[in-house]
């Protein structure tokens, strides 16, 4: 389940310092993927358990904020993630989870039962046949489509977040997705990192610039006001 760990993150919440748990499965092969040896290989990771991540929690006890549960997808584990969820908020942490979206039914669960307080639902494509290329396979669209709608429609803080790869990403692209989440709370549109992608030509992608992320975000912000750049745009 667990086969990796951050033990301390910067980056990874927006104003909180966090430990990061990685799942080691995901409904999708996105052929952009970072962390693609995880999900394919996950043999060659050991398993880490609960009693392990307690221990490192709690001697972060006052140091930390948060815990991001990232994978991977950590929704495919549904038994484990509501487990998970619940022995962390018994240590009086705050949560923030990282999703693709595909699983509407078990995240609106989570927040029923409030064990998630931030999520980041990723934003691949359009919401047409094009994300099929990007998360590597056919999926249920309207999965997606619900989540979308769950976490507008709610009261939990949220992100939806869009990887800038060059051929999946454009001008007309950024307007379409807009259009599915038009006045969502926050939009992010962050850098890609084509160094570990999963599929080769992927890697040799040239990223884009910070005058055509910044014509993206000037599109974006007619949809979401609150859009911002991440990482690093030259």
């Amino acid at each position: 389940m667990i086969r990796a760990i951050i033990e301390t993150s910067l980056v990874d919440w927006d104003g909180k310092l966090t430990t990061v748990l990685f799942f080691d499965k995901c409904n999708f092969l996105c052929p952009f993927c970072q962390n693609w040896e995880l999900i394919l290989h996950s043999e060659r990771f050991p398993i880490i358990e609960w009693d392990t991540i307690e221990k490192k929690l709690k001697q972060k006890k006052g140091w930390i904020d948060a815990v991001v549960l990232t994978g991977g997808e950590p929704l495919v584990f549904k038994k484990d993630v509501f487990e998970l969820t619940r022995r962390i908020k018994g240590l009086d942490l705050l949560i923030k989870l990282d999703t693709n979206g595909s699983f509407p039914e078990i995240l609106k669960t989570l927040l029923k039962e409030k064990l998630i307080d931030y999520v980041a639902m990723d934003i691949k494509a359009p919401l047409d046949e094009r994300y099929f290329k990007a998360a590597g396979k056919m999926i249920e669209l309207n999965k997606l489509k619900s989540s979308i709608e769950i976490l507008m429609q709610g009261s939990v803080e949220y992100e939806f977040r869009t990887t800038c790869v060059p051929g999946l990403i454009n001008k007309e692209i950024i307007k379409k997705m807009g259009e599915s989440i038009r006045g969502a709370k926050r939009w992010v549109l962050q850098q890609y990192v084509p160094d570990n992608a999963y599929k080769e030509e992927y890697r040799k992608l040239k990223v884009f610039t910070k005058k055509e992320a910044e014509q993206f975000l000037e599109d974006a912000r007619t949809y979401v006001s609150n859009t911002e750049l991440r990482g690093k745009f030259y």
